[in-house]
């Protein structure tokens, strides 16, 4: 990398959040290695192709033209680096925290950690992991101490796939370091590249925001789907009182019902707090464990609910044709990452259902197996004994939908609430 260090930054992992990083980084005129253990999406970044919806590939290829940006597998080429952030996945395996990519990455930056260097962790943990997992294992394989020869912190990540209003630059920054001179240093480097800073006191109390923030999300969306059950099973209208409720100028936040969670953050994160609370304390977080149970029951509810429509009209779910309009676990977006979808056809399949979807932004790479892609269309709406709006993606056609749906062609269940009309089945 370059000799002005200062200005050389590694980034491990250059998807969903390591990639608006390291392209922002490149705009106010870092030096950036992207490092990525998957070849095909490296080979795709040095072509200028991006993935990641929020990032143009145009932005991609700016920073290719102006040379300070390229991606590798080959950690090698990070000497000498100034900054190091991490911002690998850290997913569930077999319900517990796997950590096993930050280890990996850890050990590959120790070799290469030079005095002065920065290392700071993106990647959501439960609250000691920088400390007490980062920290020894950068030591150990550099030989060098954390706070007098390098520096270490923790930033949780707050990147929102495709929401057009707050972005990496103008969401505040959360910042921290394991002592006074890593806060520092850490809060410059991100203080080059975002409007705010929010320093905090040490990487736990970092690390705890993350999952605040993503528990809170996930407790109160549990209690608007569990509200969506009880409300169908009592025939009120649960979108119309949430509407009326929102009305409200204090004490009350909109949070609405779906098929479930999805994406790397809230089937994922509250549960490594839980984990934390049991393992140390020897205590249950109810909240978060009521949570998962709620939310992880609501593919099923789907399905269940699609028997029953099914069931109204004479007809079975096995052999039935069921079209999925989207797959992703958020609209407007390609990330299909722990959708709920991927439950809601799992158990179709399971029931005899033939399986098919509709949803232009999930790549053929990660298209589910044994699901017929289709096109949003009127042929493919009408070939379909029941439409399941899962993802509200605003490319579909929701008028077609109601206009087959009021003329008795097809039966549709709206999870998402996008077509108020008598005529379509609601959760």
């Amino acid at each position: 990398m370059s000799s002005d260090r200062s200005r050389t930054v590694v980034v491990v992992g250059q998807g969903y959040v390591g990639l608006p990083l390291a392209m922002r980084a490149v705009e106010v005129g870092y030096e950036v290695l992207g490092l990525d253990l998957d070849g095909v999406r490296v080979e795709a970044l040095n072509a200028g192709r991006s993935f990641v919806e929020d990032i143009a590939g145009s932005t991609v290829h700016a920073a290719l033209d102006s040379g300070k940006y390229r991606a590798s597998t080959e950690y090698e080429l990070a000497h000498n680096f100034g900054v190091a952030v991490i911002t690998v996945p850290t997913p569930l395996k077999e319900t517990l925290p796997d950590l096993s990519f930050i280890e990996s990455a850890a050990r590959s930056l120790a070799p290469l950690l030079t005095a002065g260097a920065t290392v700071i962790l993106e990647s959501t943990t439960y609250p000691g992991t920088t400390e007490e997992l980062l920290v020894p294992l950068l030591e150990e394989g550099s030989g060098l101490s954390a706070g007098s020869d390098f520096f270490v912190g923790y930033s949780p990540e707050r990147i929102d796939p495709g929401n057009p209003r707050w972005n990496f630059v103008n969401t505040p920054k959360v910042v921290s370091g394991i002592d006074p001179n890593s806060l520092e240093r850490i809060d410059e480097f991100y203080s080059s590249l975002v409007e705010r800073t929010v320093p905090v006191s040490s990487p736990k109390e970092a690390e705890l925001t993350k999952l605040l923030e993503n528990t809170f999300r996930h407790v109160n969306i549990a209690l608007v789907n569990e509200l969506a059950v009880f409300a169908d099973e009592l025939d009120v209208n649960v979108w119309e009182s949430i509407d009326a409720a929102a009305t409200k100028p204090f004490g009350f936040m909109k949070f609405t019902p779906g098929p479930g969670v999805g994406g790397h953050c809230l089937p994922v994160d509250p549960s490594y707090l839980s984990w934390q609370v049991r393992r140390t304390l020897g205590k249950s977080f109810r909240f978060v464990e009521l949570a998962n149970d709620v939310n992880e029951n609501m593919p099923a509810y789907v399905v269940q609910r699609v028997i029953e429509l099914l069931n109204n009209e004479r007809k079975s779910l096995n052999g039935s044709t069921v079209l999925l309009a989207g797959i992703a676990y958020k609209k407007n977006s390609g990330d299909s990452r722990e959708s709920p979808a991927l439950r809601i056809i799992e158990l179709l399949n399971g029931y005899g259902a033939i399986v098919q979807a509709a949803d232009p932004f999930v790549v053929d790479a990660r298209w589910p197996r044994n699901v017929e892609r289709r096109d949003f269309t009127a042929t493919a709406v009408s070939e379909a004994d029941l439409v399941i709006v899962v993802t509200d993606h605003d490319d579909f056609d929701y008028a077609l939908l109601e206009q087959q749906a009021a003329a008795g062609d097809v039966i549709v269940f709206d999870t998402r609430n996008r077509i108020p009309h008598a005529s379509v089945h609601r959760l």
